[in-house]
């Protein structure tokens, strides 16, 4: 167990090289993003970079996982676009510090445990997915654009993938992006550039209240865009850290980055932000690039800022093609190539659920909606499969006035029905006896059915006797049974 100065050494001062150079990467690739989601929102550019300034920073210190980058998402523009329509920015902000406010409370309600039930088909199907739209969010660079753009593109992958076995010293989606700004620079070749991309922030964030009425009707109206943006930033972020963990072959506190994410948006509506949330692109070019610990957070958000104030007219003549080239590979890394030929050995049912986890992801472009998809049909094919593991066995006594019958597995709202249709209330008999000596029943679906069977058989004048309940059924039968409420709770002795 590391200690608590030990553990902040490790995750601030034990790779100061790597996370300098690695989140100077990052700022230069949040640039565009965070440009794009405005535009998406319906918001002034400089919204989404402060947001990630901001974002990035609190988040390097409040997160529960180290090397991750959280910022302005499309995740969350998508969900502002109504509210900023209809209400204009001061409302995004105000609802932006809701979001916040229930983040926390998801927190201490420690709602990261959820991320258990999402399984590696939905995990696999979700960032299979987003490097489908990752890349196609590159399309617009790829179509109409002079024939240098092609060029540059081309320069700036090779370097990204060729430039590591000259040596891993710096970065070398780094390395691409000085190269093809100098080429851009000294040749002067038409082609877009950052300042393309919109006006860029020429002064630093102010702390600014939102100004809303503070009223019911208000909070009827920010309430569910912010239970909304809430529970798609920490989807997004939980998967995301998940990522993060297997990369590294490290652990992370899914509930403090709960209530991180929650200080992080609050920070950003103060100072004119939008809200965020994890970004999977940007946090595996950090991790590629070098990254373990939060100063590559810190940097990311610190350097932006830099980039945006000092060093505006430096940034503005980077080449889009080389944010470009990063992102494609980013992309390319992203993608699950082992996936595709997992597909046949893997069980139908798992590949099922990730082709349709990506299917639905690409076709809404909506992340949230795809995961929920993929973990429903998890359900739903879990649910199948174990309630085929449930049996019932019979046997019928030497006088022929006596059948048995033995069940075997857990009984639940998936296979309370077979139950109920294996024992014979209708064949002539004097007794039944239901032994579940090896079964559990889990629900009131799976007690309604045994209700169901004792009844009917009762009602045919059936003596009926349940015997084996162990102690977490009998407890279940004894408060919702009906069919003998007073002898319920003696079933377990038999």
């Amino acid at each position: 167990m590391l200690s608590s100065s030990s553990k902040l050494a490790r995750e601030w001062v034990s790779n100061l090289r790597g996370d300098t150079l690695s989140g100077i990467v990052v700022a230069l690739a949040l640039i565009p993003e965070a440009i794009g989601f405005s535009v998406i929102a319906g918001v002034d550019p400089k919204v989404g970079l402060y947001a990630s300034v901001v974002i990035a920073c609190t988040i390097a210190f409040a997160g529960g996982r180290p090397a991750m980058i959280s910022a302005a998402t499309a995740a969350t523009a998508v969900v502002m676009v109504d509210l900023v329509r209809e209400h204009g920015v001061q409302y995004l902000f105000a609802a932006t510090i809701l979001m916040g406010l229930l983040q926390i409370l998801a927190g201490f309600l420690k709602l990261g445990r959820l991320m258990r039930f999402v399984s590696q088909s939905v995990m696999t199907g979700f960032v299979n997915a987003l490097a489908i739209l990752i890349f196609l969010a590159q399309l617009p660079e790829l179509t109409h654009v002079p024939p240098a753009t092609y060029g540059l593109i081309a320069l700036g992958l090779g370097i990204i993938y060729g430039f590591p076995r000259l040596t891993r010293a710096v970065p070398s989606p780094l390395v691409a992006i000085v190269v093809l700004t100098v080429i851009t620079a000294v040749f002067h070749l038409d082609v877009r550039t950052v300042a393309h991309l919109g006006a860029l922030p020429s002064a630093l964030p102010s702390f600014a209240i939102p100004q809303v009425p503070l009223t019911f009707e208000t909070l009827r109206i920010l309430l569910p865009y912010a239970a909304t943006l809430a529970a798609v930033g920490l989807l997004e972020s939980l998967l995301t850290a998940q990522i993060v963990d297997d990369m590294t072959d490290t652990s992370s506190s899914k509930n403090r980055e709960c209530a991180g994410q929650g200080v992080a948006n609050i920070a950003s509506a103060f100072f004119g932000g939008m809200g965020g949330c994890a970004m999977i692109g940007q946090s595996v070019i950090n991790v590629s690039s070098g990254a373990r610990g939060r100063l590559s957070t810190l940097v990311a958000g610190g350097f932006l800022l830099v980039l945006l104030v000092a060093l505006q007219d430096l940034l503005a003549v980077v080449p889009v093609a080389a944010l470009t080239a990063v992102m494609i590979m980013v992309s390319l890394n992203t993608f699950s190539w082992r996936s595709l030929a997992a597909l046949r050995t893997n069980p139908l049912p798992s590949s099922a659920v990730m082709l349709v986890t990506v299917l639905v992801v690409v076709a809404t472009r909506d992340l949230a909606i795809g995961v929920l998809v993929g973990v429903l049909l998890s359900g739903v094919f879990f649910a199948g499969k174990v309630s085929r593991l449930s049996r019932v066995n019979s046997d019928l006594s030497l006088d022929g006035e006596t059948r048995t019958y033995r069940v075997t597995g857990q009984v639940f709202f998936a296979s309370a029905r077979t139950f109920a249709d294996a024992i014979d209330v209708l064949e002539p008999l004097e007794r039944i006896v239901i032994d579940v000596h090896q079964a559990h029943f889990w629900d009131i679906s799976a007690v309604a059915a045994l209700d169901r069977v004792v009844l009917k058989a009762r009602a045919r004048g059936r003596t009926v006797e349940v015997v084996g309940l162990n102690e977490a059924s009998a407890t279940l039968v004894e408060r919702h049974a009906t069919h003998d409420k007073a002898g319920a709770a003696a079933l377990a002795a038999h």
